[in-house]
């Protein structure tokens, strides 16, 4: 009974519906950890996407952590973060990188 509860109430979000989230002023309260690091990324709030992403203590982490370097313009430090990662730093823009990351984690 309690799985299918969970599985009942299981709310999941497409893309465009996270790309039209970004009208707002805060992001939808259903959005994971890693989600909202990408949310507050693509608003340009980088102190508030590293303070939630620096919290992550995962290779899922570190690649979102990679990312805000690699965007912010610190190849060195998004070199150490996509190292612990486990990925290469990737050799398409920024917008290319959020969108797989927003994918993934959708």
């Amino acid at each position: 009974m309690v799985a299918a509860y969970i599985l009942t109430n299981f709310v999941m979000m497409t893309y465009d519906e996270f790309d039209y989230s970004l009208r707002s002023g805060t992001p939808p309260e259903i959005l994971s950890v890693y989600l909202q690091v990408l949310w507050y990324a693509k608003k340009r709030d980088w102190n508030k996407a590293h303070e939630i992403a620096q919290d992550i203590n995962d290779k899922d982490g570190s690649w979102l952590h990679a990312y805000l370097h690699r965007t912010e313009g610190d190849a060195f430090n998004a070199g150490y973060w996509y190292k612990r990662a486990g990925k290469p730093m990737p050799g398409y823009t920024g917008d290319q990188e959020w969108k797989e990351i927003v994918e993934f984690f959708l």
